[in-house]
């Protein structure tokens, strides 16, 4: 499997690159939006809370082999972060990565998550090799569920009540792709 990754990634309208310190008020501004992480483990950001990500994504980008990719989304039109996007290898041994994203709600509905998650997965299997890709989302969250299904990702599961989150259980939707699925 191979390691060595070419960033930043450039879509139509996108450019997706490691994040930098400098990120930190545009991440923070989404990141402590409670609507924002409504379907995410975690409650919304305190700005120390931002910092610590951001001082964590920048501490994995020096790890060798690279298993973990937080990136920044960009919007070229503007030269301004509107979200970030993960690949993370959750499996090495059968070359499975696991995307996840988060976006800035002035950016919602407009495609720009579909277009980062494409090139998610052309990472993962061009660059990194990989076999399979998973994402999850609540059953509720239909904007990602729409999202992985525009990017060609198939839902593979409904697991009832699997995950404790912010005090209650929640079910997970599992959407995947193979290499071979991926136009």
């Amino acid at each position: 499997m191979s390691m060595a990754v070419n960033l930043p990634l450039q879509t139509e309208r996108l450019i997706i690159r490691d994040i930098v310190a400098s990120d930190l008020e545009a991440v923070h501004s989404y990141a402590c939006e409670s609507e924002v992480v409504r379907f995410m483990p975690w409650r919304p950001n305190s700005l120390e809370d931002t910092k610590n990500f951001i001082d964590r994504a920048i501490a994995l980008q020096k790890d060798e082999p690279r298993h973990h990719f937080e990136l920044a989304v960009i919007l070229k039109s503007k030269q301004q972060l509107i979200g970030a996007c993960g690949l993370h290898l959750s499996n090495a041994d059968n070359r499975e990565g696991l995307i996840g994203y988060c976006y800035n709600q002035n950016f919602w509905g407009q495609g720009y998550a579909t277009e980062a998650a494409r090139a998610l997965l052309s990472l993962g299997f061009e660059q990194l090799g990989l076999h399979r890709i998973i994402a999850t989302c609540d059953p509720a969250n239909i904007g990602s569920a729409r999202v992985m299904e525009k990017a060609g990702m198939r839902r593979e599961g409904h697991f009832r009540e699997n995950i404790w989150i912010k005090g209650k259980w929640r079910d997970t939707l599992l959407y995947a792709i193979l290499e071979s699925e991926q136009k």
